[in-house]
């Protein structure tokens, strides 16, 4: 018996036009960007006339278009919003991200919603509501393992589960972070984040010991899941995700080919996965995840907790791993190892002090190295290479095509001749022309497979091409090239007309909210979600944290843990600190953050306690 089959899609991101559709021709399957406002990276919005002609090319392969409108917003901003939703539905736009549930409150269009990561999507109660309230996606948190996945998708079977698989990380649950707003008045729930995350802390213990000292220790790895996309689809999830909105083109190009390869090995060996766009992607370059912006990897928690999670001596990328230097003289580094260096290079390595260094390479000598400037440090520090000169100048050229496989025939018919092409999705154009049959005096059968296949130009390609004539007709090159162009427009729009867009799913209005009480956490931030909520029995509903700030409020929710990277967890491994708890995190200007480690639900939570005496 055949097996059912799932359409998988590989999501990219896109922070502008050109990232849209070099992510298309390098393999996505979908595509999401930031809207013109009301989006997570404030300072990734586009305008309309680019996300229209975003959609318009992506169609023609099948692809999708999401555009995120996943903020919280204020009741002033609601009308606009509506109207810029209307816009984006005429834009021909296949799905919202959203985070606000006052959306859900008006006159929309009949777009499908997916739920963003930022509602906090992390158990099958939540997962639940969210299907049943008319979500055609939901977006799950980034912390979950593979049996949570596992578990929701046997809770929801037809809700369509999407889940992150490489790029940078929160370590707050997305949606459950107040420091940048606690902070600086800048809301990561109104796409503001001033990545708080990312900068030096020094943790004292009760009695103001110095546990350590200047070191990045919210700061993650980024994801890196490439090797385990089996296991996740075979848990449940459909969507793929590439975190990324703020990212160069070439980060677009190489992760989204090098993931496009992956889940190709996978699709040829696995039958019940298939594609969820279509064409072909042909790439001229061998994709290399280590050579775009990471600061390291790590599985997060999808095989639970584990020590490789954290980057404590810089935020900042890594890249790859290059080799130990072997010897330090005048102006000249000479590195063993295997690996090839360019004019150009950015290295980069960690000092005898624990930070980040970098410099430019100038010259190169095989393993020996001229820096522009000659940086101080040691025979047999590792180096490592942040910026590759010939790859990065690979990647700004053409760097991939996408085609979908067509098929022709050239038949008679009573007044001349008629073309047929068929695609790799059953559309198929037949045109008739009008023209003379005059026989040959060579043979033309090969020419007349050459004419019609030169489609170089077009998103086509071809598969195959059958000429079944009555005889050898002699037909002109350029009549040829003349049907061959019109059969291609026909086929463009008719795959435009066919393009299967996919309308809102109508919910369930008296469906239960998974709890009776919204405190700051709920993000309630305008009266329309407050309406939604209380439709769906909440009793009680606080207003967002962005609109009533909370004293002594937990301001991150974090799965990682600095107890447990410490390697005091009495969980896992059953040692005792030996400082005095609570502790706390001081930032470089003097703000304090008291921890709280909450076994239970093994979560740190972080306190913003600035007042407070220790």
């Amino acid at each position: 018996m055949k097996k059912l089959t799932r359409k998988i899609e590989l999501l990219a991101p896109a922070r502008n036009l050109e990232c849209g559709i070099e992510a298309v021709n390098h393999g996505a399957d979908a595509v999401y960007i930031g809207a013109p406002r009301f989006g997570a990276r404030a300072a990734a919005g586009n305008s309309l006339d680019d996300i229209r002609k975003l959609t318009e090319y992506a169609h023609i392969y099948n692809v999708r278009i999401y555009v995120t409108v996943n903020t919280i917003l204020r009741d002033d901003e609601l009308p606009d919003t509506e109207a810029m939703i209307w816009d984006l539905w005429r834009a021909g736009v296949d799905a919202l991200i959203v985070q606000d549930m006052g959306i859900l409150k008006m006159n929309l269009p009949p777009i499908p919603l997916h739920a963003s990561t930022q509602m906090d999507n992390r158990t099958p109660e939540k997962v639940k509501f969210l299907e049943q309230t008319g979500f055609r996606q939901v977006v799950l948190a980034r912390e979950l393992s593979l049996q949570e996945i596992e578990r929701i998708h046997r809770t929801c079977p037809n809700v369509l589960l999407e889940a992150f698989v490489h790029g940078a990380l929160c370590v707050s649950y997305s949606g459950q972070c107040y420091v940048s707003q606690a902070c600086y008045g800048r809301s990561a729930n109104r796409g503001e984040c001033a990545q708080f995350c990312r900068l030096a802390f020094d943790m004292e213990d009760a009695d103001g010991k110095k546990i350590v000292k200047n070191k990045h220790l919210l700061s993650l790895r980024d994801l890196n899941q490439s090797d385990v996309l089996e296991q996740m689809l075979d848990a449940g999830v459909t969507s793929l995700k590439i975190e990324g909105r703020l990212k160069d083109v070439s980060y677009v190009k190489n992760v989204t080919a090098a993931y496009r390869r992956k889940l190709d090995e996978i699709m040829a060996r696995r039958e019940e996965y298939v594609r969820a766009s279509s064409g072909r992607v042909y790439t001229e370059f061998t994709p290399q995840l280590d050579k775009s912006f990471s600061r390291g990897f790590t599985h997060y928690f999808l095989f639970g907790r584990n020590p490789e999670i954290f980057s404590f001596d810089t935020p900042k990328s890594m890249g790859e791993e290059m080799g130990m230097v072997k010897d330090v003289r005048n102006n000249c580094l000479t590195v063993s190892g295997v690996k090839t260096f360019s004019n150009g290079d950015g290295l980069c390595f960690i000092d005898e002090n624990g930070r980040l260094q970098g410099f430019r390479v100038n010259r190169v000598d095989g393993n020996k190295l001229y820096p522009q400037e000659m940086p101080r440090i040691r025979p047999r520090t590792v180096l490592y290479r942040n910026f590759d000169q010939e790859f990065e100048r690979r990647l700004a050229r053409r760097s991939a095509e996408r085609r979908i496989g067509v098929r022709m025939q050239l038949t008679e018919c009573a007044f001349g001749f008629t073309l047929v092409m068929t695609d790799e999705d059953g559309n198929r154009v037949a045109l008739s022309f009008e023209q003379q049959k005059e026989l040959a005096r060579t043979p033309q059968s090969d020419n007349l497979k050459t004419q019609l296949g030169k489609l170089g130009n077009t998103p086509f390609e071809l598969d195959d091409v059958q000429i079944e004539l009555t005889g050898n007709w002699f037909i002109p090159s350029s009549v040829l090239a003349d049907w061959r162009r019109r059969v291609v427009e026909n086929m463009l729009m008719t795959r435009r007309i066919n393009y299967d867009r996919e309308l809102m799913r109508i919910g369930n209005s008296d469906n239960a909210y998974p709890v009776k009480e919204l405190t700051y956490l709920g993000n309630v931030m305008n009266v329309s979600a407050a309406s939604f909520y209380q439709e769906h029995g909440v009793n009680r509903i606080a207003p967002a944290y962005e609109k009533q700030p909370v004293d002594e409020a937990v301001v991150m929710f974090c799965r990682h843990c600095l107890r447990y990277s410490m390697g005091w967890c009495p969980v896992h491994h059953k040692v005792r600190s030996p400082y005095k708890e609570p502790y706390y995190l001081v930032s470089s200007d003097g703000r304090r953050f008291r921890l709280d480690f909450d076994c239970k639900q093994c979560m740190m939570k972080v306190i913003y306690c600035n007042n407070e005496k220790n």
